[in-house]
């Protein structure tokens, strides 16, 4: 037993290492991927692989999968007669072994107590190269299989008892493209992994061994009785919801374009089940299924959490594997959403954000306080060229946006649900790399209608300065984002490809890499979320507001909202009153 002030220190403890890892991480790396976008995560475990603490500052889909990296991990070793011994530094990145996708690697650390294990610090980071068939490592669309898509490393040894084992790091730097980049991030990850190793073995001295397992276990099942409690407070019932999503837009075969993500939740007293019977069949051929664990789980895990335990009305929520314990997701095996090996998952990332948001449409019909409208998806471009014979490699994310939300609009041009990273500085970017940033502002005028209209899309164009190439992993661009109770549908994204010669050319939202010259340009036009209410309930002066900032025509506020706005600015409450009466 354990008493509880002594459980919340070392709740605050753990997480405080959490968060430390992460800045740590951020500050040693290399690329803009990690140190701006914020694209990693770190954690820290138990010696079974349990979570205990993430990052609060980084991406839910690079933290939440650390424990599933650790488990699988244990699993390999045990499995090889090895074992996990002080001075070891492991690398893992096998989509079917807890990893999220191949790009995510991550570098776990054991946690020793004299001799015994108690637990590991992990970090895990977006690479923006792993030795794929084209440049980058998102974008990669048009992988055949598992081995397509760039290096495997399962539960790999780089430090063993001490010993850098230098074979490992000469195939990395041999076989990856910017590889000083690249290594060098994973050289960060190392350093930040073992800094929480240390803080975690000083604070288990320091409390002793007994007391923080009982802390730990006291942690995991605080964080289980909240979840319950929160499930417990549903009706039961089942709900239905069903999601479209792009595929491949261009491909003639029908069955890699336009699939449906299914989401089936039931509660039944303090549990609930996600059963995602009805999703596509796995595309055995092209990398846009999802790993069962590391994106699936993640996205349930995270969509639950957050509908259900939001911090703005709950206060901090511990994150640990307590939370995950009373929800069972069943997915077939073969789907879209539990392929089989060797089916490739590299373009694992936007289905697996359209999941998240099939969930919450799934939940919106138990708690429709407690939901926004349909999220716009994002869409990330690699950018890629030589300068000598020296690859360089750029990941730009670009944002999505929310749906309308109870008493809000939706937040504008950023990232959504399991994705949490942040957007490259356009000084950055033009400092590093020969791409000139040329346009980023709010996409005006489409988001969806609503009470809460949805949010804003981003416009942005990056122009090329030199010959290179670009491929493009992205979503939405044939299926609108849900509206809700009333409320309008969202708008889809766009893509062009302006020539330097003059010509144009409109995208679909996945691109296999293809060679650019100097002076094409991308333009990106960010989806716009979903509607949240009658359009006809929206406040007047709202409505007037977003017409004086541009970011609704007076056009527009008549057709969608039946608000009449004058030539002078000021609402015409006559014409609005009779034009919202008619209808």
């Amino acid at each position: 037993m354990v008493d509880p002030v002594t459980a919340s220190v070392i709740q605050g403890a753990l997480e405080n290492i959490a968060v430390e890892i992460g800045y740590k991480l951020m500050r040693m790396s290399y690329s803009s991927i990690i140190r701006e976008s914020e694209d990693f995560g770190a954690a820290l475990v138990d010696a079974e692989g349990r979570g205990l603490a993430e990052s609060a500052q980084s991406t839910p889909l690079q933290s939440g999968p650390i424990p599933g990296y650790v488990k699988h991990m244990l699993a390999t070793l045990a499995a090889r007669g090895d074992a996990v011994r002080p001075g070891d530094v492991i690398m893992h990145n096998d989509p079917y072994g807890g990893a999220s996708h191949g790009p995510d690697v991550a570098f776990i650390v054991p946690v020793f107590h004299g001799e015994e294990l108690v637990g590991f610090s992990a970090t895990t980071a977006h690479h923006l190269d792993i030795g794929a068939l084209t440049p980058g490592s998102c974008g990669i669309v048009d992988a055949i299989d598992a081995y397509a898509e760039g290096l495997q490393f399962k539960a790999i040894k780089v430090w063993d008892r001490g010993v850098r084992n230098e074979a490992v790091w000469h195939i990395l730097r041999d076989n990856i493209r910017a590889s000083d980049l690249v290594v060098g991030d994973m050289e960060a990850q190392v350093a930040a992994s073992r800094i929480g190793a240390e803080r975690m073995a000083a604070l288990v001295a320091q409390y002793g061994l007994p007391t923080f397992r009982a802390a730990c276990s006291a942690l995991m099942d605080h964080a289980e009785r909240l979840m319950r409690q929160a499930i417990a407070a549903l009706p039961d019932g089942t709900w239905r919801a069903e999601t479209m999503i792009d595929g491949y837009l261009d491909s003639p075969d029908p069955a890699k374009r336009d699939l449906p993500l299914v989401a089936t939740v039931t509660k039944k007293g303090d549990g609930i089940t996600v059963d995602l019977t009805g999703t596509a069949p796995q595309v055995k051929d092209r990398p846009i299924n999802m790993p069962f664990t590391g994106t699936v789980d993640v996205a349930v895990w995270l969509t639950v959490r957050s509908v259900l335990l939001d911090t703005a009305v709950h206060g901090h929520i511990p994150v640990n594997e307590g939370l995950t314990r009373p929800i069972t997701i069943i997915a077939p095996k073969g789907c879209l959403a539990n392929p089989e090996f060797p089916a490739p998952t590299i373009a694992r990332f936007c289905p697996g954000n359209q999941l998240a948001d099939t969930v919450m449409k799934a939940l919106a019909q138990a708690v429709p306080e407690q939901v926004s409208a349909g999220i716009g998806n994002l869409k990330v471009i690699a950018f890629s060229g030589l300068k000598g014979n020296t690859h360089w490699v750029h990941m730009e994310i670009f944002e999505g946006s929310y749906g309308g939300r109870p008493g809000a609009d939706g937040m504008d041009a950023v990232d959504t649900l399991y994705a949490n990273t942040r957007n490259n500085p356009i000084e950055d970017i033009e400092t590093h790399l020969p791409l000139r940033v040329e346009r980023y502002e709010l996409r005006e005028d489409v988001a969806g209608a609503g009470r809460w209209r949805g949010g804003l899309g981003s416009v942005r164009a990056f122009r090329f300065l030199t010959d290179g190439g670009a491929s493009v992993e992205g979503e939405g661009h044939q299926h609108r984002p849900w509206g809700f109770l009333g409320g309008g549908a969202g708008q889809t994204a766009r893509l062009l490809l302006q020539r330097a010669d003059g010509g144009e050319e409109a995208l679909p939202s996945k691109v296999p890499h293809r060679g650019v010259k100097a002076g094409d340009l991308f333009l990106c036009e960010g989806p716009a979320g979903g509607g949240y209410g009658d359009p006809l309930l929206r406040d007047t002066e709202a409505v007037r507001a977003d017409v004086l900032d541009g970011l609704v025509s007076p056009a527009t506020a008549k057709r969608d909202y039946g608000v009449v706005i004058g030539v002078d600015g000021a609402v015409d409450a006559a014409a609005t009153a009779a034009l919202r009466g008619a209808r």
